[in-house]
């Protein structure tokens, strides 16, 4: 296993305020660590029947990665602003196609940690732990971390 393996902190990130305070949690973490801060953004298309004989199509009438990778900066921008330490800690960028859980969980593999807040975007307000947060729980492929922030609204 090379160093850069070694201390590479992979943060799952998609939009909200929890995912935000994961992501400042990582961001000095690394600095501790000397370790590199890879945000992994996870969508899906959506895709709906056209017709019998044409299979299905995409939905998202945009271009959905643009707007993914636009949600990621922002995220990474407010958690930088907010975080100690930003300047001295290398942040990488990586939008995935694929179901949260799984990719997340391939993305770190060989990583020092996998970074996830307690919940997202979905689901119900009264959870305490997301979908995500509960499959990865289960079967993450390294140290794994759950920012639980408090978050009252989001």
């Amino acid at each position: 296993m090379s160093d850069q393996a070694e201390r590479r902190i992979v943060v799952g990130v998609e939009g909200s305020g929890y995912a935000r305070e994961a992501l400042i949690w990582a961001i000095e973490e690394a600095h501790h660590r000397e370790a590199v801060v890879e945000v992994v953004t996870c969508f899906s298309p959506t895709y709906v029947p056209a017709a019998p004989d044409l299979g299905y199509v995409p939905l998202d009438s945009f271009d959905l990665a643009t707007e993914v990778e636009k949600m990621q900066s922002e995220v990474i921008e407010a958690a930088l602003a907010a975080a100690d330490f930003s300047d001295e800690v290398e942040i990488r960028r990586s939008l995935k196609k694929g179901r949260p859980a799984d990719t997340l969980m391939a993305a770190a593999a060989g990583a020092t940690m996998l970074v996830v807040g307690n919940r997202g975007r979905g689901g119900f307000a009264g959870l305490r732990l997301g979908s995500v947060s509960q499959a990865i729980a289960h079967h993450s492929p390294c140290p794994l971390v759950i920012v639980r922030s408090g978050l009252e609204t989001d």
